[in-house]
């Protein structure tokens, strides 16, 4: 079976819909049952995590941050790392330059190009590659003190999900990995999930101490969506979007589904690592 993800209508924007996402997916946890406040979930920590992988690292400039997706090398996917605060753009360069995140497909590694964007801001050789989503207006509007702040996006990968889970070791606490196109989105039933551009594919990391709150993981998340719609339409002084949960973890708008929550996780060093 084949699903598709709708697009967001445009007045919505994606870097937006992340932000509100963030919110609510935060006061939620903050909020939810006893259960999950027993053992609250940390966000990986950072000798762990997110989306990845390989090859030559050159710099691109921070006007890159907006417009049409670039090119990545031919047979590898890009990745652009993007830190708030000077510390974390630093850690991003780092990434950058130690190659060591990887991404396997079908059992096969795929090159990787990362790209630090902030580092070519003064180097006009480089003519500044677009991308589509706004990840400087995203990072310009965080104010999340974990969530986020380190952010991979890619205009093309197989899977947020698998860079996540495979690089949970590399990327530091709250990483986030967005990209505009995913190819192999994976939905219940080995379903396979088509993703065109204008869809919000993300993918993000917790930490948890408590295996019986993990289930209830993928349920705040799409509580999380739903109030992060209504969020932004409410501000932007759009029409609602009735967008409803249809149990367990899909999303539903005029009777066509238009998204879902992948929730798995392992356990290692005493603690259970939930990718979403």
């Amino acid at each position: 079976m084949r699903s598709r993800h709708r697009p967001a209508p445009a007045a919505i924007g994606r870097s937006a819909l992340l932000l509100a996402v963030a919110r609510s997916a935060l006061v939620l946890l903050r909020y939810s049952p006893p259960l999950c406040r027993s053992s609250p979930p940390r966000l990986m920590s950072s000798s762990s995590k997110i989306p990845g992988s390989l090859p030559p690292s050159r710099s691109i400039p921070a006007a890159a941050m907006d417009g049409e997706s670039p090119a990545p090398p031919r047979g590898a996917c890009l990745l652009v790392l993007c830190g708030k605060s000077d510390a974390e753009k630093d850690r991003a360069r780092s990434m950058a330059s130690e190659h060591n995140l990887k991404l396997l497909d079908a059992g096969e590694e795929i090159a990787v190009s990362l790209l630090p964007y902030s580092d070519g801001a003064a180097n006009p050789t480089n003519p500044p590659p677009k991308m589509t989503f706004r990840a400087q207006r995203y990072m310009d509007a965080l104010s999340t003190s974990r969530f986020g702040r380190l952010l991979l996006w890619s205009p093309r990968l197989p899977s947020t999900h698998d860079v996540v889970s495979q690089n949970f070791c590399e990327l530091p606490l709250g990483s986030v990995c967005v990209a505009d196109i995913q190819a192999k989105g994976r939905g219940r039933s080995k379903n396979v999930w088509e993703s065109p551009p204008g869809c919000l594919m993300f993918s993000f990391t917790l930490q948890m101490e408590d295996g019986r709150a993990v289930p209830l993981v993928q349920y705040v998340v799409s509580l999380a969506v739903t109030e992060a719609i209504k969020d932004v339409c409410r501000a932007k002084d759009l029409p609602f979007l009735g967008v409803k949960i249809k149990w367990p973890n899909d999303l539903y708008l005029n009777g066509l589904k238009v998204g879902g929550i992948l929730c798995t996780s392992t356990y290692r060093s005493k603690s259970l690592f939930v990718y979403e």
